[in-house]
């Protein structure tokens, strides 16, 4: 943590109900943060140039070898000559579109370094087939509450502005569904929101928890657990919806004036389409939980001001949203809200994660602008930051892209079809991607950005098989650790860390789909990140690897616009309102600023107050675009009616009535659960694998990393670090497993070994384990064997929450647990 200077501002103070709050003067850290050293040092960096010993780019390529055979170091010149040639020959032998690149959703810290930045700049100028990615985090919400609202710029989620104030003095209950702050505490945010929910409970504020484990954050403050079956909280929503239709418990003039639909979604709810009314009693088989709770918690959250917290930082992300019914959830997230008068004081989404009163005005790009790329069709680099520090427009002409979800299939069968993440409309998910593209070719080489696809995909051993296939004649993995995918490639570029190079940045600065994020903090802080150390072994920043390849390709002068890593930090600087903040020589020695708190009356207005009163948004973000109101620019929402639409007038336009996802939401069982009767007799469990607690997706995970020691995260048994699995004590009796015994997660999918924690924080029938294991080790032939790394996401379905989607359905997943024996083969 910083502890702020003399120098430094004061921070922001909140007065509620005769109380006044002020943060610390001090920033809090993340545990990935602070393992960042023992990463820094890892036995797995990779420090040389590697090359798989049995390929020969100019004879035999063995790629079915990848993963099993060794590497020998190579020199930089060698390294780079053979990718720079792999790219020419492909582009002269094959055309348009054959090579690939792919990266994660997220990189280390800095907007030089950013994959959005150097990375986005050297492969549009190579160009080339985008491994385009799905809204990962965010499934329900644009798939599906988005047709409710619009918010399509923040993929289907709400913006939070304004609530922690606005929670602190006037709400009355916080429900927490799906959702864990404490753990899942959203993008980089660290502990901030720890001390505003303390605040919360100092002010009495009720918490209530919808979960199937009792979390984090039920542990911590306490309050009622509702520990529903995963992948049925459509039916529990529903049957509130019921309660409170019955019993005229909704906001009547809410309805009429700021919605559409509501008697079509009212005849849904009382069963007078379907015959089946979604009572409460209705929904206990679904979600295990007693009807006579259900009318309990909806009559009280219908008789207190309530704060809903759908999703980790409670503005969506992870959780419900992941599950095959994650549509479903999210969309009757906001319907539930909308009964209930979205935007009035005390009623809105969020659990004091997000929305502090911090200075939004301030103006620095968050890494979503793109940094260095000058791509304004692949970044946010249009809204502000082209406009503050031109450079020159990067453009990827091949128009080919595949479904990150279906790379594999791309590979292995060579095609591939999926839905677009295109948020700049409510429609721009409905033209399909569809691979290979007219006139392109399939792919021939793979250029890998980071290794995190074993663990944080779904179904990976598909990944696995496609790595090892012959029809991918060529791949280059530019990693810092060698772990996960970089075992897989043919040539391995070794990166450096964020410590070994120079760049800048705002912490949890990331504009783009979630502008204003930096209001998860108490303070506002924009860093210049001095190199630490030199570079280890001879390992390179990713900015000099690309401007070295770059050469190679008669790019060079393109790529650098002749400016070093400093002389682009300097340009963000000049671009940003820190130019008239502070000096650059002074930023420079300080090493960081701390943006001076708001004025209490130029605060952020608070998320859909303008909504909820009847005037023009004032919200502070550039999104929707202007075309995307109806009638007056700033006048009502997203929609086509600029309400919010019970009855998706987007989703009738589209296919008429889908019967995945029609136009009104409705409940179905997922296709992975207890209704899936031959499957559930044969793997009785349910998986939940949330986002993990101690590292951020693998970052902090595996390669020597303290948080290893965290007996919460994985445990050390004869030497090996295991990953825990949550087990509750009945099922654990029923099979003889006690604590940290080795065992067997399995399904037709895969197998992992994990380390038994035996609580009673789980019901009876569903386990739970933190996806995003950088580790993946096989027993025995990869994409054939038990993993003993805890790739949690060797299990998880390939399937799509709904036909006409990219959604993926992560926590609906069934499987078994045995003893682990030590067997090598999945069963």
């Amino acid at each position: 943590p910083i502890d702020f200077d003399d120098e430094d501002t004061q921070p922001y103070t909140i007065s509620a109900r005769g109380k006044t709050f002020t943060p610390p003067r001090k920033t809090t850290l993340s545990p990935h943060g602070l393992a960042s050293k023992s990463m820094v040092y890892s036995k797995d960096r990779l420090l040389y140039p590697m090359k798989r010993v049995d390929f020969d780019p100019q004879g035999e390529r063995n790629c079915n070898n990848r993963g099993v055979s060794g590497y020998e170091r190579i020199s930089w010149e060698e390294a780079l000559d053979i990718v720079s040639g792999e790219i020419k020959r492909c582009k002269r032998e094959h055309g348009q579109g054959a090579i690939a690149y792919s990266h994660g959703s997220h990189h280390t810290w800095g907007n030089i370094g950013y994959y959005l930045s150097a990375f986005t700049r050297f492969m549009n100028g190579v160009g080339g087939t985008k491994v385009h990615l799905n809204p990962d985090s965010w499934e329900g919400w644009y798939w599906g509450a988005t047709h409710h609202w619009g918010q399509s710029m923040r993929l289907g989620g709400p913006d939070g502005a304004g609530t922690v104030e606005d929670c602190l003095k006037e709400c009355e209950q916080i429900v927490f569904w799906s959702s864990d702050p404490e753990s899942t505490n959203g993008v980089y945010g660290g502990y901030e929101g720890t001390i505003r929910r303390q605040w919360a409970s100092d002010l009495g504020i009720e918490m209530v928890h919808i979960d199937p484990y009792q979390n984090h954050t039920a542990a911590l403050f306490g309050g009622k657990w509702f520990p529903i079956r995963v992948g049925t909280d459509a039916a529990l929503a529903h049957a509130i919806a019921y309660v409170w239709i019955t019993e005229e418990l909704y906001d009547k003039d809410y309805i009429t004036g700021r919605t559409t639909g509501f008697d079509t979604w009212a005849d849904h709810i009382m069963g007078r389409d379907d015959g089946v009314p979604k009572t409460p009693e209705w929904q206990a088989d679904e979600t295990g939980i007693p009807a006579r709770d259900v009318r309990a918690l909806a009559r009280r959250w219908a008789s207190k001001k309530t704060y809903l917290a759908a999703g980790g930082p409670g503005i969506m992300l992870g959780g419900a949203c992941r599950t095959a019914t994650g549509i479903q959830f999210a969309r009757a997230m906001v319907c539930l809200m909308a009964m209930r008068g979205l935007g009035k004081p005390g009623i809105n989404f969020g659990n004091l994660q997000v929305g502090a009163p911090v200075n939004g005005s301030f103006y620095f790009p968050g890494y979503a602008e793109g940094g260095m790329s000058g791509a304004i069709n692949d970044t946010a680099a249009s809204v502000s930051l082209y406009q503050r520090a031109p450079n020159l427009v990067s453009m990827n002409t091949s128009s080919q892209m595949i479904p990150r979800l279906q790379l594999p299939e791309a590979i292995l069968e060579g095609k591939a079809e999926g839905f677009p993440t295109d948020p700049k409309s409510i429609e721009g998910q409905f033209q399909k991607i569809e691979y290979p593209a007219p006139g392109h070719s399939p792919i021939q080489m793979l250029y890998r950005y980071g290794t995190s696809s074993f663990g944080t995909m779904t179904d990976t051993n598909r990944w696995v098989k496609a790595y090892r296939s012959d029809r991918l004649p060529f791949v280059v993995n530019q990693s810092i650790w060698n772990e996960g995918e970089a075992k897989f490639a043919d040539i391995i570029l070794p990166a450096c860390t964020n410590f070994e190079r120079t760049d800048i940045g705002e912490w949890a600065g990331c504009g783009g789909y979630v502008e204003g994020a930096f209001a998860q903090l108490n303070h506002r802080v924009i860093f210049m990140q001095h190199k630490c150390i030199e570079p280890l072994g001879e390992s390179k920043s990713d900015y000099q690897i690309f401007y070295e390849l770059a050469q190679r390709v008669g790019l060079g002068a393109y790529f650098s616009e002749g400016c070093t890593e400093m002389d682009w930090c300097k340009r963000m600087f000049n671009g940003s309102d820190l130019k008239g903040a502070i000096p650059w020589k002074k930023f420079l020695k300080k090493g960081y600023y701390v943006v001076p708190s708001e004025q209490e009356a130029l605060r952020p207005p608070v998320s859909f107050r303008w909504f909820a009163e009847g005037r023009k948004k004032d919200s502070l973000e550039p999104h929707p675009l202007p075309a995307d109101y109806t009638e007056e620019y700033l006048e009502g929402l997203q929609t086509q009616s600029g309400k919010i639409e019970f009855d998706c007038s987007s989703l009738k336009r589209f296919d008429g009535e889908d019967p995945e996802r029609p136009s009104v939401n409705k409940y179905f069982p997922s296709w992975e659960g207890r209704q899936t009767t031959d499957l559930y007799q044969k793997y009785p469990l349910q998986l939940v694998s949330p986002h993990t607690r101690y590292s951020f997706h693998t970052l902090g995970d595996g390669k020597d990393s303290n948080i290893n020691e965290i007996k919460d995260h994985r445990v050390e048994i004869d030497g090996y670090y295991y990953l825990i699995a949550r087990i509750s004590s009945q099922d654990a009796d029923q099979r003889g497993i006690e604590n940290n015994n080795l065992i067997k997660l399995y399904n037709d999918r895969g197998a992992v070994i994990c380390a038994a924690h035996v609580t009673e924080r789980l019901p009876f029938g569903t386990v739970h384990a933190y996806q995003a294991s950088a580790v993946y080790d096989p027993v025995g032939e990869p994409g054939y064997s038990a993993d003993r790394g805890g790739c949690i996401n060797q299990l998880t379905p390939s399937r799509h929450q709904i036909k006409n989607s990219s959604a993926s359905a992560a926590n609906s997943c069934l499987i078994q647990i045995e003893p682990w024996d030590g067997s090598e083969a999945i069963q």
